[in-house]
């Protein structure tokens, strides 16, 4: 059952130390990566060598590029495209339902769910898929769904600066579902409000209204 690593696929240091200077950090190469799913592999009790499971690294890298391309991206930039011919237009701009799927940072399982976006705008208005996209690229990274609120809400805060924005994310954790406590109707519900929907109850419990959760 044995395997050992053939030297070309010598594993990168990955102790804590190793990993502390973050400006000094360089990416292990694709077949160190590969070494080091073998060895998760092994660590198993699997046989990394047997039929079934000899290009499953490869088969995963692959869909950890899929799942966390968002590093690669820059959600600023999505943003910048902007209109200002909005004809005065001051109400609430709402994008509801929008589906993702990321990855939890401690358990590195499923998160999936739905973000609202509302904001009043100011001047400028953006167009709605960029918002979606917003959400796709940090999504796209490990996070915790606490995290993962205030950044869509910050940068939407910096490139759009509207009069008021919420954020509100609805999701399932499957590491609370599928480990641990088991419990798989547990809903996490977070929110950010600033400007007009923090101060003013009134458009906050409209947004709610409209999202379904209130």
């Amino acid at each position: 059952m044995d395997r050992k690593i053939p030297e070309n696929e010598t594993i990168p240091d990955l102790t804590l130390e190793a990993w502390d200077d973050i400006e000094g950090l360089r990416r292990p190469t694709r077949q160190q990566a590969e070494a080091c799913i073998r060895s998760l592999l092994a660590f198993i009790g699997e046989n990394p060598g047997r039929e079934g499971l000899r290009d499953t690294p490869d088969r995963v890298l692959r869909a950890w590029e899929d799942f966390f391309g968002g590093y690669d991206a820059d959600p600023e930039s999505t943003l910048q495209r902007t209109f200002e011919e909005v004809d005065g237009y001051d109400e609430m701009v709402l994008l509801k339902d929008v589906d993702f799927v990321s990855h939890c940072e401690h358990h590195m399982m499923p998160i999936y769910g739905k973000v609202h976006i509302a904001y009043q705008p100011r001047k400028r208005v953006v167009g709605i898929s960029k918002l979606a996209r917003v959400v796709d690229i940090f999504s796209s990274r490990l996070q915790t769904q606490e995290s993962l609120t205030a950044q869509i809400a910050g940068t939407i805060e910096d490139v759009l600066a509207p009069l008021g924005l919420a954020v509100l994310i609805e999701a399932s954790h499957q590491c609370m579902v599928t480990r641990g406590v088991k419990k798989a109707n547990a809903l996490t519900i977070t929110a950010s409000y600033s400007g007009s929907f923090k101060d003013n109850e009134r458009l906050e419990q409209r947004f709610l209204r409209l999202v379904g959760a209130a």
